[in-house]
């Protein structure tokens, strides 16, 4: 995936009201950028880190900037933009790069499905289906160790469980998770941040929710899902 316009450079001021954050441009300017992630972004908002922001022509938009990618630790880049991941998923099922994810002849996404809720992928086949919930991992902590979630997620939570009920009415259920940070070589439940997650991920897994884990190359000029990565449980 291509990024749309080509990204500038700046350095992180500070992120505040959860969707904004005020960035100094290479340029000197200083933009107020839109931050679209609804996350903790724990270690993900280092103070004068470099960031990379997309400029929109809408007239419309109130900001014009959108925050997408960070530098951590002076080494690696994560992308904070949360709308990436599904789509990256989904061009990586479409062209074969998952293997735990082929033989299906339809993909379909944002299926309506169990109680109110959109599975991110719906993959299907004459004889069975396959519903995949998608989500981005971007914290870091310790040698190369990702983890999910990164803050209390209630939503992340009933998402487990109603993978777990598609799994009992004989269906497929698998949750990706995208690693969308270069740093992270594993991935595990944060179980210091959410233990009702992690004992609820671990109860999905013994009833046959499967959990897959792939790295995504992340460039200024692009990203693209990678390789897979250990997903420790």
């Amino acid at each position: 995936m291509k990024f749309p316009v080509s990204l500038q450079q700046g350095r992180l001021i500070k992120r505040y009201k959860r969707f904004l954050s005020d960035i100094e441009l290479d340029s000197g300017e200083i933009i107020t950028a839109h931050c679209p992630n609804t996350g903790s972004m724990k270690r993900c908002q280092q103070e004068s880190a470099r960031v990379w922001v997309s400029k929109s022509d809408n007239p419309k938009r109130k900001l014009a900037y959108t925050w997408e990618l960070v530098e951590v630790d002076e080494r690696f880049l994560a992308c904070i933009n949360t709308g990436y991941p599904n789509k990256l998923v989904g061009e990586a099922i479409k062209g074969g790069v998952i293997p735990e994810l082929q033989n299906y002849n339809e993909i379909k996404a944002e299926v309506k499905y169990g109680q109110n809720s959109r599975i991110d992928w719906l993959l299907s086949n004459a004889e069975s289906e396959c519903y995949v919930e998608v989500k981005s991992v971007t914290l870091l902590e310790e040698d190369g160790q990702g983890y999910f979630p990164d803050a209390v997620t209630e939503r992340g939570r009933k998402h487990l469980y109603e993978l777990t009920s598609m799994v009992e009415q004989g269906k497929r259920a698998v949750l990706f998770f995208c690693v969308s940070h270069t740093g992270i070589d594993s991935v595990t439940p944060a179980a210091h941040i959410d233990e009702k997650y992690a004992q609820a991920l671990k109860e999905a897994v013994q009833k046959g929710v499967e959990v897959i884990a792939y790295r995504v190359d992340i460039t200024p000029e692009q990203m693209k899902v990678l390789e897979p990565v250990r997903v420790i449980v």
